[in-house]
């Protein structure tokens, strides 16, 4: 069966039986505390966890997914992946563990058509319910093994929905492993299906097995996943998940650049960087078509590793010109037809994989030099090793990978401090995760206090759409994420709002501000609003006058003229994505924005900078579209029918199956939950100021909006008058007249260095005819204040040039300013072919001056702070100068 069969059957055997088919969520999880979607429960969390209402109780989905916890062990084993597919069947608080277990076990024997005899089951110890449901339907009790915590029974990691499992696997036969079952070889007995009965929720925990169960969850449910990869290379007979059809035209294409084929799986190092290639190119096809961009730090570190280690082992195999474009563009032409996100993103994942496989290229040439001083060094101090401070600032600083490090200095006979070097990064490692653990601790005790407040009190009923102004109740006062009985003059608080106008900030735009009156007479200063939890606003302020108290009636307000140059600039900033799209094509998409009172900000995707008429363009489109007064029109839809429609979706927003839809005219027809003016004519002008690169394939775009726009108008008027007024010319002329200007300046500036260079050369010529003899060779010394230490290395330069050929001759100049003293030593040809370095002296006159020297070639330098120590530096360099030339007769 090919992948795109075993999708099917899987999606219909579950429709069938009632699931209601949901499409994969982003691999950017709708939720802080995940970097990327693991599995295919994430985006159903809140259903778990009774936050929020599925829209069935039975749902089924296929699920992208990015793991990296297992990388290292990508073409070392047959099955593990950092990118693959999870079909899941999901049940919130309908059927349960008996259904599940026959649903797998059906799916499995009679359409997957799996021998029964080779699959065995895992069972979390101590669930003899779950054991004895697989007696049931047939499967031995020799073939049915109890396991602990940390095989089955699952989470995310983190503090959320968790449950005891059970997992199907299949037996792969003795040329994959041991006998014994699952718990003792998990190559031969590879998991397939884990069924988990998620009913728990989990607390914060150091590691996998000490985690504490804070208690059940609001109800039983199902959570299921099935590796696409792993059933495909069952089925399809082949070793390893990339000889399967999901990833074997890319195999080949690795094979064919590399100009040898695939080794098959022989467990040497050749046969794991051909799948290392292959399997990474997948992932990073995948993470650039929703939107994760290289970075240093979070996802887009995530990214940048999987890019970095794909082209290292593509290195190992010879191939030596880029080779990201290719072996990404083949997973767009053999995945595209299942996954249009591909297509539609090839152009952006080709520029970003070609942006930053240069840049790694770049990276290894730098590293490579600084590695190769290193070693120079490591052999010039005889110690045969490179320090792991060495291999840990190369990674750390230069993003240089540490194997090459060490396959390098292995190259050159030098052993790697592996284990400092280890310690280091442990160090790293440790303080950031001490630090993110403190930061932590604060976000989980105020989540858990929205989730009690949501639970308690339901959703905040929004009226902010239509009315800035309204009374309604107090029912929380949380300071530092606790909630409390009070709060007075001066206190940082969070209030919650049975009612509330205030937008909370999402969608790029940014929450509300104003005031809330108790009816005691107290005040607080709204500084912003933000959502606690799915529907749950939370408004963000200090206690300006007066004590609150949970419980109260209450006043509250919106700063409208704060609101309504916010709705300018969201709805400019709908326009201004139509326009960009009209000019520069349909791949324009929406990667973040940030729409705030008068301004906005636009990321969006795109290959290249946007050259100045371009930007023109698209700001003449905006205003004029703008000024014609298209309405602004709002309406609700399911969200299928706003797709078919034709609304766009902004990148990165959550919508529920009922969604808000805002056109303005005929240009712009979004999905979008923020505020907006009615009419065009009120959201402009729009100003652009510019726009920059924020990333590989992604450039931003700022602008002014409303009065914003028209003071910075204003304000380019007074300065281009008053430039007018300085050069005495009109608006009109002043280009014209500030080019004759600045050519004539550069005339003068050209003869200034004509004359300089002149006055140069004349210092030098006076410098030589006042050299000194030592023995048979010549001294030129002199201490020139006059001199900018850029003109003192010129000066010593064309001494050297201008005296006698074959004449040994030695240079020392110095010069100070202020506390800065500077050194210039140089020797002439005959010298350094006889070995001597200028460097050697300016070591003691450089300590002198609170310098080191350095340099290469004929000339050195040394610099420091101790100006009032240069003269007696130059005496004992003129020293050295004279022990060299003493040494060196001619």
């Amino acid at each position: 069966m090919r992948s795109s069969d075993l999708r099917r059957t899987f999606l219909d055997y579950f429709t069938e039986r009632g699931h209601l088919p949901v499409p994969s969520s982003p691999l950017i999880p709708d939720n802080p505390t995940l970097l990327l979607t693991i599995a295919g429960m994430n985006q159903f969390t809140p259903y778990f966890l009774g936050e929020s209402t599925p829209p069935a109780a039975r749902l089924t989905s296929v699920q992208k997914c990015v793991r990296t916890s297992d990388i290292d062990n990508v073409g070392r084993t047959t099955r593990h992946a950092t990118f693959f597919e999870m079909l899941g069947n999901f049940s919130f608080g309908d059927y349960f563990k008996a259904d599940a277990v026959a649903y797998a076990w059906e799916l499995f024997t009679r359409h997957y058509r799996l021998d029964p005899e080779r699959l065995w089951a895992t069972v979390y110890t101590g669930d003899e319910e779950t054991v004895d449901l697989w007696r049931r339907i047939g499967v031995p009790e020799r073939r049915i093994q109890r396991l602990g915590m940390t095989d089955n029974y699952w989470s995310m990691g983190i503090p959320g929905p968790a449950g005891p499992s059970s997992e199907l696997c299949y037996d792969r036969g003795p040329a994959f492993g041991a006998e014994g079952g699952p718990a003792v070889d998990g190559e031969r007995y590879v998991e397939l299906w884990n069924l988990v009965f998620m009913q728990h929720r989990r607390g914060e925990g150091g590691v996998k097995e000490d985690f504490p169960i804070l208690g059940d969850l609001p109800r039983r449910n199902i959570d299921t996943g099935l590796g696409l990869d792993r059933l495909a290379a069952i089925l399809q007979d082949v070793e390893t998940v990339c000889q399967t059809d999901l990833l074997a035209p890319t195999l080949h294409l690795v094979a064919e650049l590399a100009g040898r084929p695939y080794p098959g799986r022989d467990g040497s190092p050749e046969s794991t960087s051909f799948q290392v290639v292959t399997e990474h190119a997948r992932s990073i096809a995948f993470l650039v078509a929703d939107g994760v961009v290289p970075g240093n730090e979070g996802r887009g570190y995530v990214l940048r590793r999987i890019m970095r280690r794909a082209v290292r082992h593509a290195r190992t195999l010879g191939i030596t010109e880029p080779v990201l474009g290719a072996v990404t563009g083949s997973v767009v032409a053999n995945l595209g037809a299942a996954w249009p996100e591909l297509v539609d993103r090839r152009e952006l994942i080709e520029s970003v994989t070609a942006h930053e496989e240069e840049a790694f290229a770049g990276t290894l040439r730098q590293g490579g030099r600084l590695l190769d001083a290193a070693i120079g060094r490591a052999r010039e101090t005889d110690s045969g090793r490179l320090s792991g401070e060495t291999a840990f600032e190369l990674h750390d600083t230069y993003g240089f990978p540490v194997d090459l490090t060490v396959e390098a200095a292995r190259a050159a006979g030098l052993d790697v401090d592996r284990d400092r070097y280890a310690t280091l990064l442990d160090e790293q490692r440790r303080r950031a995760r001490d630090g993110g653990r403190s930061r932590g601790a604060v976000a989980r005790r105020r989540t858990e206090s929205y989730r009690e407040l949501l639970d308690r009190h339901g959703r905040t009923d929004f009226v902010g759409y239509t009315d800035l102004h309204t009374g309604t109740e107090l029912l929380a006062v949380l300071r530092d994420g606790r909630p409390v009985e009070s709060a007075g003059e001066g206190d940082r608080v969070e209030l919650v709002l049975r009612r509330s106008p205030f937008y909370a900030e999402s969608g790029g735009q940014v929450g509300d501000t104003g005031r809330i009156r108790t009816a005691g007479g107290a005040l607080v200063e709204i500084t912003d609003t933000r959502y606690g939890l799915d529907g749950l606003h939370v408004q963000h302020g200090r206690v300006d006058s007066g004590e609150v108290r949970p419980g109260e009636p209450v006043t509250a307000e919106v700063d409208g003229a704060r609101r309504a140059a916010t709705e300018r600039s969201h709805s400019a900033t709908h326009v201004l994505h139509a326009m960009l799209r009209r000019v520069l094509g349909p791949h324009v998409r929406q990667q973040g924005s940030l729409v705030a009172p008068g301004r906005l900000r636009f990321d969006f995707a795109h290959f290249a900078p946007v050259d100045g008429t371009a930007l023109d363009t698209v700001g003449q489109l905006v205003d004029d579209y703008l000024l014609d007064d298209p309405e602004v029109r709002v309406w609700q839809a399911s969200r299928a029918e706003a797709e078919a429609a034709g609304a766009t979706a902004f990148f990165g927003d959550r919508y529920g199956e009922q969604v808000r839809i805002v056109d303005i005219g005929d240009a712009s027809r979004e999905l979008c939950g923020g505020t907006h003016v009615g009419h065009g004519t009120q959201a402009g002008p729009v100003r652009i100021l510019g726009e920059s690169s924020v990333g590989a394939g992604v450039r931003r775009i700022e602008a002014l909006t409303g009065r914003d726009a028209l003071r910075y108008a204003d304000t380019e008027r007074r300065l281009l008058a008053e430039l007018g007024r300085l050069v005495g010319a009109r608006p009109d002329d002043l280009l014209d007249t500030l080019g004759k200007r600045l050519e004539a300046l550069a005339e003068a500036e050209a003869a200034l260095r004509r004359y300089r260079r002149a006055e140069l050369d004349a210092i030098a010529g006076t410098l030589l005819g006042q050299h000194r003899t030592v023995g048979s060779g010549w001294l030129v010394s002199a201490r020139r204040d006059d001199l900018t230490p850029a003109e003192l290395r010129t000066v010593a330069s064309r001494v050297l040039a201008r005296s006698p050929a074959g004449t040994p001759t030695v240079v020392v100049l110095a010069t100070a300013d202020g506390d800065r003293a500077q050194l210039v030593a140089g020797l002439d040809r005959t010298l350094l072919d006889r070995g001597g370095r200028p460097r050697d002296l300016l070591a003691e006159p450089g300590r002198l001056i609170g310098g080191g020297a350095g340099g290469t070639g004929p000339l050195a330098n040394a610099g420091g702070r101790r100006a009032d120590r240069v003269d007696e530096a130059v005496s004992r360099a003129e020293a050295a100068a004279v022990a060299l030339l003493t040494r060196h007769p001619d």
